[in-house]
């Protein structure tokens, strides 16, 4: 099923950047997004490889203590995150 693109945009609402984020682009090719709450892990592999054609290896998600959700986006290896987050302005 191919999801329209403004569902998308709900799914995949921004990425984080922090020190630890950061260092988790270089260290481990993830990217960390804050995505929607009702998104599971599947939309969320689903609406980063669409959104940004990159394969996804897997993803990780947890519901932080402000209620927010975040998913660990881990890329394949021929895809590096270092490339996505450069395109998205966080690196």
């Amino acid at each position: 099923m191919v999801m329209s693109k403004t569902k998308l945009h709900e799914v995949i609402q921004y990425p984080l950047i922090s020190e630890e984020t950061v260092a988790m682009i270089e260290r481990e090719n993830k990217i960390t997004f804050i995505v929607n709450p009702a998104a599971d892990k599947r939309d969320v592999k689903r609406a980063v490889e669409e959104l940004y054609e990159a394969e996804v290896e897997s993803v990780n998600t947890l519901i932080t203590p402000d209620g927010r959700k975040k998913a660990y986006v881990k890329f394949k290896p021929e895809y590096k995150a270092a490339d996505l987050a450069v395109k998205l302005g966080i690196l």
